[in-house]
Order: C-alpha cells, then structure tokens, then sequence
C-alpha cells in the first residue's frame, strides 16, 4: 500500500511499521500531523554520499564505469526518507560501454531507521534470488550499507489500470510463478496470525490524545476486535488454501508497466517490493490484490486516498484472473474437462474470497498504529475504518 510521494516515486509505508514497531514495545512518534523535516531532499546528495556512491559504481559494476572518472559521475535523488533512500547513478553520454554493463543503474541506502540484520539479510537473499530468476530487478552489488540494483524504464500502474483484462492475467501469471519458487525461508505460514496478533496487541494499548482521533479509535475498539479476530482465524481454519511463497502486498504501486514494452506485449509487467514477502496462505496474496482495486492512494487531499467499493472484482473477473493463475501454475489444467476446471476455479473463488476478510483486519490493525506513529499526512484512522467497514460489509457474504 502506498500513501505518501517523495520526488514523483511511491514510498510504500509497509515498510515502516517493521521499521517502527518491535515485539515488545511501541517507539511513538509525537501525536503530530507536521511532516518529518527529513523528508525533504534535493535534487542532488551531499559530497560524501556522492562519493560513496561513486565509489561503489565504479568497485561493483563493469566495463566503462571502471574508468569512469569522479567528475563524470551523474548521480540524483530518486526518493529520500528515514527508511530506504534511492538514487539514479549514470553514465555520461560521452562514455560509451565496454560491453553488456549497465549505463543507469540504482542504489539503494538502507536509512536511519532500520529493520534488525536478520530481517535485511533475508531480504538481500530473496531480492538476488528472484534477480536470478528474473521475476524482479537485476542485483550488481550488495554491502552493508546498501545494494545496487537494475534501472528498469517503467511507471507504477494506477488503481485503475489492475481491472485491465490483459493486465490482470498477467498479475495472475506472474503471482502463480511466484507462488511457486522454492525459497530458502522458513515454510511454516506463521507470517499472517502472527503478524496480526502482534499488531492487534499493540493496538489494545495505544492511547491518542487528538479528540477526533480518540473518537474514530474507540469507534474502531467497539468492534471488539480481539473476539472477531477468533472468529476470522475459525474461518480460515476451516478453508483449504494452499500454503506458498507470497507476495503478500500486491498492489498497483507494486507492478512496473516496462516503458518498452507494447501494450500488445504478452510480458509488459514486473513486481517489486518484497519486504513483506514470506509463506503464507495463496488465498490471503491473491485476496488481498483483489481489495486493492478498491484503493486509490494517488490522492492530494485528506484523508489522501480514495475508497470505490464497487471497483471490487466481479465474480466475472475474479474467475478471469483465477482461470490465468491456474493456467500458469497447474500445467495439467488445460487437460481438465471444462466442469472440472469450473470445480476449481469455483473453490478457489470462494477461498480467496475468504482470506480478502484477513486482507481488510490485517490492513485496518496496521494503519490504527501508524495513525499514532507515523510523522507522514494521511488519514489512517479514516483508512483504518474504511478497511473495518470492507471487511464487515465481506463478512455478510462469506462468513458463512
């Protein structure tokens, strides 16, 4: 989910509750709606950042940037922050390559607020993986203070755009090869209920001191959120998903639409942003992109998102993206008689369908706490209960 734009780039705020909330205790930020001031970057680094930077070009990369001298070196600030910072480093034009290196590439700078060494070294293991794969960005280089990755010509999609038949079976492939890969991590899906139970705690003890904000928290608190969390984890428990390799935040601020590749073209997309990546339910990653269709967080006013319930897939266009899935992960489904394919694609609806509920508590837990933590201008109190009503409006039909 994205909500906030630094220099034209999306800056997904998932990121920053693990940045910001640890097991055991809350770092709260003051109860402000002021922007943090470190935010604010130019165009350009400071010297020394340019220099580290050429630095590690000209150590990690090939051909030309071996020669490359410091003067030459163009480097720009794609997005700042207290979490990962971005910056575009290029050749000049009048340096031409020695042979397949890169002319642009990106470095990434792990910021001041930082997720523990685990986290980011299991996080440097999965970004080279899929590189090698090539299901996300190319890695030249890795060290401690950050990594240099592939420059891919691109935009994110818009909300709208994830509805797009071509493109939404073209998530759906890409979602179904990502499902399944064989990844080094642990395969227990502990990631979901453990994720929530640790939020729905700290929820339980946050305070606000904001009236309007103290009045939206307790409204959300009526819904006796520690009981309906039981009843959500029953009813998972009782439907049959698959556990696999997730996405687990595949939103339209996650997907590149590649700038050269025709609108024809059969592979035109790319996912990013694996921070939340691990194994989990396939009916949670693939719920959850369903409810982003409902989500606009390209917004300029507050609350800076826009809610469209009725943009939530049809039965029609859920079973298009499940149909794409299926062919791309199941190779003998093509083999399947077409009242056996519909059994399939009829217990999958029904599943994902399901898991979209853990999508909408799972979201709303997490934006309650960024309401009291995050220094960034959103309304998530508003978005928490906006998530809240989706899943009680879902809850009618599926519950059941």
């Amino acid at each position: 989910m994205k909500t906030k734009f630094i220099n034209g780039v999306s800056s997904s705020p998932s990121m920053s509750l693990g940045l910001l909330v640890t097991e055991n205790a809350l770092q709260v930020q003051p109860d402000t709606q002021e922007d943090c001031k470190d935010l604010v970057c130019p165009d350009r680094p400071d010297l020394d950042t340019q220099r580290k930077a050429y630095l590690w070009c000209r150590e990690f990369l090939h051909g030309a940037w071996k020669s490359l001298a410091e003067d030459d070196f163009h480097i720009t600030i794609i997005r700042g922050g207290l979490s990962n910072k971005l910056f575009l480093c290029s050749l000049p034009d009048s340096l031409d390559t020695v042979g397949d290196e890169p002319r642009s590439i990106l470095l990434r700078l792990y910021g001041a607020i930082l997720q523990g060494a685990e986290a980011m070294v299991l996080e440097s293991v999965m970004f080279a993986i899929l590189a090698e794969r090539e299901l996300g960005p190319k890695l030249y280089g890795i060290f401690p203070q950050g990594r240099l990755e592939q420059y891919v010509p691109s935009r994110k999609l818009d909300t709208c755009e994830l509805s797009d038949p071509s493109i939404s079976a073209e998530v759906a492939e890409k979602m179904a090869r990502f499902h399944g890969m064989r990844m080094p991590f642990n395969k227990e899906p502990k990631w979901l209920f453990g994720t929530m139970d640790k939020y729905l705690s700290q929820v339980m003890r946050l305070n606000f001191t904001r009236e309007s904000h103290l009045r939206r928290f307790n409204r959300l608190l009526s819904y006796n959120l520690p009981q309906e969390m039981d009843l959500l984890k029953s009813l998972l428990d009782s439907t049959h998903s698959p556990v696999v390799f997730c996405h687990n935040d595949c939103q339209e601020g996650n997907v590149l639409l590649l700038n050269d590749r025709q609108t024809s073209d059969k592979q035109k997309l790319m996912l990013i942003d694996f921070e939340y990546s691990s194994y989990n339910y396939r009916g949670f990653d693939i719920g959850n992109h369903f409810c982003e269709w409902m989500y606009d967080y390209n917004c300029d006013e507050f609350p800076f998102f826009r809610v469209s319930a009725q943009n939530y897939p049809s039965k029609a266009q859920q079973l298009h993206f499940i149909e794409s899935y299926l062919r791309e992960s199941d190779r003998g489904f093509d083999n399947l008689s077409e009242e056996d394919q519909m059994k399939l694609k009829e217990e999958m609806y029904i599943e994902v369908n399901r898991f979209s509920l853990a999508s909408h508590f799972f979201w709303g837990l997490w934006s309650i706490i960024q309401a009291r933590l995050s220094t960034i201008k959103f309304g998530y109190l508003e978005y928490a209960q906006a998530r809240f009503d989706a899943y009680f409006q879902q809850k009618k039909i599926w519950a059941v």
